[in-house]
């Protein structure tokens, strides 16, 4: 029997195949060679991808009530693809949208005028937990304000791309993407022969590139800022230090000198010019920030300021990360550009408006609740998924602090083929994060990281909720 001879598509949009059960033309070739393996093949490649991810150490921590477990990353060996056409969509709008966040962000922390012109409530920014005062009048170098970018994208059950969320303080998941790739192809060297696949092994130069960019250092020393090695991304952030060949320190291993930063080495102090930094806007510094901080270092603030650092991401940029700011992004993009926006938002009700929070406490049971400021799949509520009690534990949440919650519509995210027990192929709901990068110009990986939700039935694609991964091939 044929492997997808049974795949159902059932009532959602499917990625690989059309409601006919023929295979959309950029997956003809994969659906053809996974026939061609069949299920026993399929599977022992699928267990030596495993064991190759496992042998390089890809992990990540997931932090429950007692002590945070240290897992790998679940990963499905069957491919999502995008076709040429469909991801130049999607690179056109993701530059748009981080083009006017960037001018967003330069405006807010300056003169302000979005919000002199009532585009944007004043309140609503000044209310934001991302929206630092520190920062104000304060300019990053050469004027970036968000370097380096994980903007989440879902499809609808009509196939329509739209943002779901935007990630511009401590983006991570680029490396699963880049070790997942590496994986395939070791697994599935045909296909790579055969299939003109866009490539993505340059991503951590081009990284390099990027912080290079923000000094006019002939030799810049450039360091990624762990939080330590018990924060759930400390494995990227050593994966990314050493393919750049840059070094990976603690705020412990920095200080500051006469406003300059300087790292602690075997052969004495050396001056930093440019930090990646994976630390909180509010830990960085205790001095400006978060006074019992101990990840920070004191002073590294008023350096910034000064011109003697330059920091990636800016300080600051958690404001336009702020799912209630999400929803003025269409406008954010008029405003600044004098363009419709390209791929839109989820529509969007705001809690903090009095009409949508009647709506929202109404029809909680249809929605999708998120904190305004909520990440990894916590601080939200799926209506329809959720009991009695939750919706009502959750509709106590939202009365209490409206501002802090938006609702949308429960989507009927995209499926992908996956690979599941049994031998059995599934349909899983997936979504997309690529990843920009901000300097001289603006780079998009082609791909990025497609999350899968691993449960039958679930759309929470998070690896801390049980989500896991595959390879995003864009063809050339």
């Amino acid at each position: 029997m044929l492997m997808l001879g049974n795949y159902e598509t059932e009532e959602f949009y499917d990625e690989m195949f059309l409601d006919s059960g023929e295979a959309r033309h950029e997956y003809g070739f994969l659906r053809n060679r996974i026939e061609l393996l069949g299920s026993k093949e399929l599977k022992k490649r699928s267990n030596s991808a495993e064991k190759a991810l496992i042998s390089m150490g890809i992990t990540f921590t997931v932090y429950g009530d007692d002590e945070a477990e240290e897992r790998i990353m679940p990963f499905d060996v069957i491919p999502r693809i995008l076709n040429k056409k469909e991801w130049e969509v999607m690179e056109k709008g993701l530059k748009q949208r981080i083009t006017a966040l960037n001018l967003f962000l330069r405006d807010i922390y300056s003169d302000q005028k979005i919000l002199k012109d009532g585009v944007i409530p004043r309140e609503i920014i000044e209310s934001s937990t991302g929206y630092l005062k520190q920062c104000i009048g304060v300019r990053p170098a050469k004027d970036v304000w968000i370097h380096i970018t994980g903007t989440d994208l879902v499809r609808d059950g009509e196939g329509i791309v739209y943002v779901l969320e935007d990630n511009l303080r401590c983006p991570s998941g680029v490396s699963y993407v880049l070790e997942n790739r590496e994986v395939m192809k070791r697994t599935f060297p045909e296909l790579f022969e055969k299939l003109s696949i866009r490539p993505i092994y340059d991503y951590p130069f081009r990284l390099r590139n990027t912080l290079e960019y923000l000094t006019d250092s002939h030799a810049p020393v450039i360091a990624v800022w762990t939080p330590g090695v018990y924060n759930s991304a400390y494995y990227e952030h050593s994966f990314l230090a050493q393919k750049m060949g840059v070094s990976l320190v603690e705020g412990s291993d920095l200080v500051v000198e006469n406003d300059k930063v300087y790292m602690k080495t075997t052969y004495g102090l050396k001056k930093v010019d440019v930090i990646y930094r994976r630390v909180d806007d509010v830990y960085m510094d205790p001095k400006a920030f978060r006074k019992d901080s101990l990840l920070g270092v004191p002073g590294i603030f008023e350096a910034y300021k000064k011109g003697n650092i330059a920091i990636a991401n800016a300080p600051g940029t958690g404001v336009a990360d702020d799912k209630v700011i999400y929803t003025f992004v269409p406008e954010i993009i008029k405003y600044y550009l004098g363009e419709d926006t390209i791929i839109p938002n989820v529509p969007t009700y705001l809690c903090s408006q009095g009409k949508n929070l009647d709506f929202v406490l109404d029809n909680i049971g249809n929605l999708v609740v998120k904190a305004a400021n909520g990440a990894g799949g916590y601080g939200m509520i799926i209506g329809p998924k959720a009991t009695s009690q939750e919706i009502s534990d959750f509709k106590e949440l939202i009365k209490k602090d409206p501002r802090n919650y938006i609702a949308q519509p429960v989507l009927s995210l995209s499926r992908v083929p996956t690979l599941v027990a049994d031998e059995k192929i599934e349909g899983r709901h997936v979504d997309l994060r690529p990843f920009i990068l901000f300097g001289e110009d603006v780079y998009i990986m082609p791909g990025g990281l497609t999350r899968v939700a691993l449960k039958k039935g679930s759309l929470v694609v998070n690896s801390s909720q049980g989500g896991g991964s595959k390879d995003t091939w864009v063809m050339g």
